[in-house]
């Protein structure tokens, strides 16, 4: 380990090979971010239909991807090409303040998107509360609650710093003192396994009301949705794999350092956790927004500028609200003439 002071770096302490692969990646990354949440904001921008309570969740997750991808991808991409930190100590603590935040900002909304679809499916009247204004006040909640991890290191309660291989900065992960210990611990709890723990939960019983309310359907006669089921288990599991991939390793980190302080950790090693926490904003609008057809179609519409035309309806899901409100023999009705019984 070298150390960094003010803008002015130690020689290289990775392969140039390294970093130029490094950078390549990041390069990648970067594009995919940009362009994918880019799109999603854009397409919500253009149809102000598709800006209903629930898709007010993911204009929040674009817009918390996008700035990743733009504050830690793409600073990350130049510093790796140069093989070096150069750009200074205050983008230092800004880069890793940025990608904590919006981090934590992805991370949280996840978290209530994933409550509030449990409230949809499984409870109807918690349900049918919601609208904009909820939406709004959970997301105000987020971003606040989520602003007072990422200022805390500003003010003395751990710090940013540069990590691994000295291109990308972060929490001080390497930092020996019971007030970054602290921090790290609480971190972990209310930022890591609490969210994963909601989400987790909630997922679960979207997927068992689900399998409920279809057994029902074919008692009363209706017809089996099987398939749109295997779907929404295969969207679940796509949804889970993802945190874990992006989240998992860089909580790991944290529980190391604080379980054995003493530990060493390559540079590689320890700079890898963030890479796949960058990797986040480029699976969030594929899993949650292109995967949606009415979605889809206007995406299209956007990249062909206009020339694109849908084809059959837009939408084929069963309205929620409806749902919560009909009887077991007019839900087997609806679900005949309908191809999902519940989107998620």
């Amino acid at each position: 380990m070298f150390h960094f002071k003010m803008g002015t770096m130690a020689p290289t302490i990775f392969p140039r090979v390294g970093y130029s692969i490094l950078s390549f990646l990041m390069f990648i990354n970067t594009v995919l971010s940009v362009f994918n949440n880019g799109l999603v904001i854009t397409v919500m921008l253009r149809n102000p239909s598709l800006l209903h309570p629930m898709n007010v969740f993911i204009l929040s997750l674009a817009v918390s991807d996008l700035m990743i991808g733009l504050c830690g991808s793409l600073v990350v991409t130049i510093t790796n090409y140069q093989g070096s930190f150069f750009i200074g100590h205050a983008a230092c603590v800004f880069q890793g303040f940025a990608v904590n935040y919006f981090g934590l900002v992805s991370l949280c909304t996840l978290t209530l998107l994933a409550y509030e679809r449990y409230n949809v499916v499984c409870k109807s009247r918690a349900g049918l509360k919601l609208s904009m204004r909820r939406s709004i006040i959970g997301l105000l909640f987020v971003w606040v609650f989520c602003l007072f991890w990422a200022v805390t290191p500003l003010f003395g309660w751990s710090s940013y710093g540069p990590e691994g291989v000295q291109t990308s900065c972060s929490l001080a992960w390497e930092e020996r003192s019971w007030s970054n210990y602290s921090y790290l611990v609480l971190y972990t709890l209310l930022c890591f396994i609490f969210p994963v723990a909601v989400i987790i939960y909630c997922y679960c019983k979207v997927l068992t009301s689900m399998s409920k309310l279809n057994r029902s359907v074919e008692l009363q006669g209706g017809r089996s949705s099987q398939k749109e089921n295997d779907h929404a288990i295969s969207m679940v599991l796509a949804m889970i794999i993802a945190f874990f991939v992006c989240w998992l390793p860089y909580t790991a980190l944290s529980v190391v350092v604080v379980v054995d302080p003493e530990l060493y950790i390559p540079p590689l090693v320890a700079t890898m956790p963030m890479y796949f926490a960058k990797t986040s904003p480029v699976y969030n609008p594929i899993i949650y927004f292109l995967s949606n057809k009415q979605f889809r179609d206007s995406a299209l519409e956007v990249l062909s500028c206009g020339r694109y035309i849908p084809h059959g309806p837009t939408s084929v899901s069963i309205n929620m609200r409806t749902l919560n409100r009909r009887t077991p023999a007019s839900l087997s009705r609806s679900v005949n003439t309908h191809s999902k019984v519940l989107p998620l």
